[in-house]
């Protein structure tokens, strides 16, 4: 029982194989830096209750640093897997003990694993937050650097609902509106990384507090807190936050996700929309000619396993009564698995869109497909004084001609029309590009408002950008 850090009360060590199963280390390994913070945050409030020696927090702080260059060399990983550790926060400490020495047997002085865990899943949630703000903001960047392209090619594409062709758009104007979500997560997990740092749960113990004179805000300090936790019960209990940089990928999960779908059916060869560069690209064991988008597939994949990882972990919260149950080491490890991952796929999200071209001139030969220019004309008679209704079952009446005589809307049709709705004369977009410049609400798709959008989102990126230096 000498890797555990209990076992005065019991006569026999438990049962292997059930160690094993209530075993967190694989999953919780990439908090073994965080830990050591954790420890040394400790080792302050230990230091300034006169609870150590300064000789003793001089031992235990050279053997923190050492335990953390192992960390960072891989050699500490082997040595945690050696032993039926219980998790790393065990093996951590184990490795002080033998490092310091004597001095070891203080470091946990005051300090419950249950606060131990709650303030290092808290410094996890914080670098993880900014790792996956930067990486959402680098990817927006990304998006709207495209539009601006896109806006000085005047490049065109049907607007879809549906998935069918709706209403001519600028592919700028489609491009902003893929940045968007990824700008909201970078304030998403800024809002996760504000709420990590509120306040610190060190120091609660096991969830009543504890009898020595721990200096909480010197351990909060240390920590970069604002303040160490007000209810000890609560600290020691609560993974709002756990949740909240979970939920933050996930949502951002979910919006690359959506993105891919659209990128892979605008790569089949019935769009033809864009084309995706061997980078990025699969091909068939079997068949010579294909050109597969497996990494946007898996975007996709990777992003349903977070939402149902992410189910799980409420769903375990759903039956605990508040304090600490060992059910929230499953929460831990849905966290960690859901950023780790979250990380990993918005990589590979980024780099398959990095492989993405346009094919312009199929996408404008597509852009009035369909009658998407049959709104300009119902709006085109609004404006002459005939009623909604009676606009949109007049034209709905000239595409369905039209199109039985496999034709467009043309000029025949609009002079047809200003007859029957008892006026001299209607002009309305016929084409693409002149119904993109007849918007004019803000928030549209014509071409001077996509160049504001444009600005406001560089703006936004450039304000965000110095909030993460």
């Amino acid at each position: 029982m000498s890797a555990l850090q209990w076992g005065g009360r019991f006569g026999a060590a438990p049962d292997a194989q059930l160690l094993a199963f209530g075993s967190s280390i694989e999953e919780d390994l990439v908090l073994a830096p965080f830990d050591v913070a954790c420890s040394l945050g400790h080792l302050e409030a230990l230091r300034g209750g006169k609870i150590v020696s300064e000789a003793e927090a001089t031992e235990l702080t050279s053997a923190l640093a050492a335990v953390g260059v192992e960390i960072r060399d891989g050699i500490f990983a082997d040595y945690a897997r050696a032993q039926p550790f219980e998790d790393v926060h065990g093996a951590i400490d184990a490795r002080v003990r033998e490092i310091a020495g004597p001095a070891g047997e203080s470091l946990h002085a005051g300090r419950s694993r249950n606060d131990q865990v709650a303030t290092t899943l808290l410094l996890y949630a914080i670098d993880r937050a900014h790792a996956g703000a930067r990486r959402a903001h680098a990817i927006a960047a990304s998006l709207i650097a495209r539009a601006q392209e896109e806006l000085e090619q005047e490049s065109v594409v049907a607007g879809c609902t549906h998935r069918q062709p709706a209403q001519p758009v600028l592919l700028a104007f489609l491009l902003v509106a893929w940045s968007e979500p990824f700008v909201r997560a970078v304030s998403r997990f800024a809002a996760v990384a504000r709420a990590a740092r509120a306040s610190c749960p060190l120091g609660s113990a096991a969830l009543a507090g504890s009898s020595l004179a721990l200096d909480r805000k010197a351990a909060a300090r240390a920590l970069g807190f604002s303040r160490p936790s007000r209810n000890a019960l609560d600290a020691v209990g609560s993974r709002d936050v756990a949740l909240d940089l979970a939920h933050a990928f996930v949502r951002v999960l979910i919006d690359a996700s959506r993105i891919s779908e659209e990128l892979i059916a605008w790569s089949a060869p019935a769009y033809g929309y864009v084309g995706l560069g061997d980078a990025a690209s699969t091909g068939s064991s079997l068949m010579p000619q294909k050109r597969n988008p497996d990494p946007l597939e898996l975007v996709r994949a990777h992003a349903a396993r977070s939402v149902g990882a992410y189910a799980g972990a409420l769903g375990t919260l759903c039956g605990l009564a508040p304090s600490y149950q060992r059910d929230l080491q499953e929460t831990k490890g849905a966290t960690i698995a859901i950023a780790e991952d979250g990380l990993a796929t918005l990589d590979a999200f980024e780099r398959a869109w990095a492989a993405v071209s346009f094919h312009r001139e199929r996408m404008a030969r597509a852009a009035v497909a369909g009658y998407t220019v049959a709104t300009d004309v119902a709006d085109a008679l609004i404006a002459k004084g005939v009623t909604a209704r009676a606009a949109h079952a007049l034209v709905g009446a000239a595409v369905a001609q039209a199109e039985s005589e496999g034709r467009a809307i043309d000029a025949r049709d609009l002079a047809a029309l200003a007859a029957k709705a008892g006026i001299e004369t209607l002009q309305a977009p016929l084409d693409a590009r002149t119904s993109i410049g007849a918007k004019q609400t803000d928030g549209s798709t014509s071409p001077d408002d996509v160049r504001s959008q444009i600005d406001a989102v560089t703006a936004e990126l450039a304000s965000l950008a110095r909030q993460l230096e």
